[in-house]
């Protein structure tokens, strides 16, 4: 095979036209080879591997720069750059993570995994570059909807300006994580079907030349039009026109269901089930269906990742004009939902946690301090959401409930949340924010309150006496095991509360508690700095109140199993027990 000859990318520039079209099919079997027994981001891939084998043909890396945007399209990269293994060997599946990672390899510059950055930081590069007098081509690779992120747009707007070496490959293959939206998705297809030679030129208004490639997955004509502009002197754009997917037919008639896959069999493009069962996606989809059915002010909204509330694209089509996607720009869309709430409509916009990072200002500044009742379902925002460095889910806490006149919730089972949901759509007070419930769908048989207006006001779920433990969202049912193993131990009986309100102190439930408890444990599924627990021990400050805070760590984690991340923080009942006894 080639691929046993390929230990750098010096190696492939020793190829021929037809050796490199070998290589591309010898790649995909690679990926094919850890994507269907591991999963990630399969059409990403497999539509990129013509490009990334011309890139590393025509550019010197690393002295030639790449920064791939999302970094969710490296994987070709990687196996041209010395990692080749961890695609045709299974042993060595653990050697590389999903994104692009500087501990790996001399070859990566960030470690990238949230849309829309390359611009920007490859910017970043290309000016130190020109400030110490050095030389070499710096490439920006983005694609898969990211040009709608606003940070691209920024980002290529200054690029404009450097009046050096920048080059930025827009692969365009149609599609963003779902399909496109944006009027600038628009000039791409009018650029697409006049072979770039459209008179409205989105990059060419913006002050960056401008190349074409109609066929992204041709390796000759990218190889052309890559040595055209290598060691060019001002920033220009290479259009290339990419299939998502390519080579892999299930991927490529069925783009979005294979922008990210777990495991499969390549054979039938099958996978193997995997849990079963109530999914809060496909709950949350079904409730919002029908109270838009019943109230045409009920908007449902998302940017780019509607499955994430189970929008399937029969979903978003049944749902019409009260469905929101905004792509990849989730600022525009916290601020959009505001507009919405100030004028009589009822939006509910959820992403994921790590994705919210990205609108602190919208939230603080469009949402909050107007007080628009717009509904935020912050989802995978947990220690048993996403595990990757770049999409961690255990900041949102710390980061959010510190926002005036954000009411922060976290429910604890499936009732609660859908009663807080309700609640959340049909009030006129406040802006809302719900963490969606991460480890697994649990019921209740007790009934739930229905109305959340009496802000901060937790809820006593089993009265007891000189222990009590506040057990916020997801951690719950860990302090329902505490109170069990406590009782059992001792004897006595723990009170146990549930929260609900992240972002307040019920400070009449906490005065009445120092009458006959002489301890207090909170626990917390984010990161202690900052967070819940901070809360509580401020309160007690003063006292003779014994508060023990459990949580998680402040640090960034990568790739890990949730067991031992638990272990590691002491979040398990015997080890809480065995700390406070």
């Amino acid at each position: 095979m080639l691929i046993d000859s390929i230990n750098s990318p010096t190696d492939i520039k020793k190829l021929d036209t037809e050796q490199l079209t070998a290589l591309a099919v010898e790649i995909r079997k690679g990926l094919m080879n850890r994507l269907s027994k591991r999963g990630g981001h399969l059409g990403p891939n497999f539509g990129m591997v013509e490009a990334t084998i011309a890139l590393h043909y025509v550019f010197d890396s690393p002295r030639d720069k790449f920064v791939f945007d999302v970094s969710h399209q490296c994987y070709t990269h990687k196996i041209l750059t010395g990692r080749k293994r961890a695609f045709f060997d299974d042993a060595h599946f653990e050697d590389i993570s999903g994104y692009t990672n500087p501990e790996e390899s001399e070859h990566d510059f960030f470690n990238v995994g949230h849309t829309s950055t390359s611009v920007s930081l490859a910017c970043g590069l290309a000016k130190s570059r020109d400030l110490k007098g050095e030389s070499g081509n710096v490439i920006a690779i983005i694609g898969d909807g990211s040009l709608s992120g606003g940070e691209a747009l920024e980002g290529m707007d200054y690029a404009a300006e450097l009046g050096s070496n920048f080059i930025i490959v827009v692969n365009d293959n149609d599609m963003s994580i779902a399909e496109n939206h944006g009027g600038l998705y628009k000039n791409l297809k009018a650029l697409r079907d006049s072979d770039g030679k459209a008179e409205c030129n989105l990059f060419r208004a913006m002050g960056l030349d401008y190349r074409f490639v109609a066929d992204g997955n041709d390796t000759a004509q990218l190889i052309a039009a890559f040595s055209e502009v290598k060691d060019i002197d001002h920033p220009t754009v290479v259009h290339i026109v990419t299939k998502k997917g390519k080579g892999y037919a299930p991927a490529e008639t069925e783009k979005e269901n294979w922008h990210w896959h777990m495991p499969f069999d390549p054979e039938s493009g099958h996978s193997p089930q995997f849990g079963g069962g109530e999914d809060y996606g496909d709950l949350t989809c079904d409730y919002l269906m029908k109270k838009m059915k019943n109230d045409p002010r009920v908007v449902a909204m998302a940017a780019a990742v509607p499955v994430c509330i189970g929008f399937t694209p029969e979903k978003r089509a049944e749902a019409g004009r009260q469905f929101i996607d905004v792509g990849i720009a989730e600022e525009h869309a916290v601020a959009m939902a505001s507009g919405l709430a100030k004028n009589g409509c009822k939006p509910v916009f959820a992403t994921h946690s790590s994705f919210f990072q990205r609108t602190y200002d919208q939230i603080s500044q469009d949402l909050c301090i107007n007080s628009n009742p717009a509904t935020l379902l912050v989802n995978t925002a947990s220690v048993y959401g996403m595990h990757d460095i770049t999409h961690l889910g255990i900041f949102d806490i710390a980061m959010m409930s510190n926002i005036p006149n954000l009411v922060y919730l976290a429910p604890t089972n499936c009732e609660e949340y859908f009663a807080m949901l309700e609640w959340s759509i049909e009030q006129n007070s406040y802006p809302v924010a719900i963490r969606i419930p991460c480890n697994g769908v649990h019921h209740t048989y007790s009934p739930v309150d229905t109305d959340y207006s009496a802000l901060n006001r937790y809820k006593v779920t089993q009265q007891g006496s000189k222990t009590a433990i506040l057990a916020l969202g997801d951690f719950y049912q860990l302090g329902e095991e505490l109170a069990a193993l406590i009782a059992e131990k001792t004897g006595i009986v723990p009170t146990l509360i549930n929260p609900r309100y992240i972002t307040g102190v019920d400070e009449t439930l906490l005065g009445q508690l120092t009458e006959d408890h002489d301890t207090v444990i909170t626990l917390e599924d984010g990161i202690l700095d900052g967070g819940f627990g901070g809360k509580i021990a401020g309160f007690y400050g003063p006292s003779k109140m014994k508060v023990c805070n459990y949580g998680l760590k402040k640090e960034f984690l990568d790739r890990y199993a949730v067991e031992d991340v638990l272990k590691a923080n002491h979040l398990t009942a015997e080890q809480i027990y065995s700390d406070i006894s």
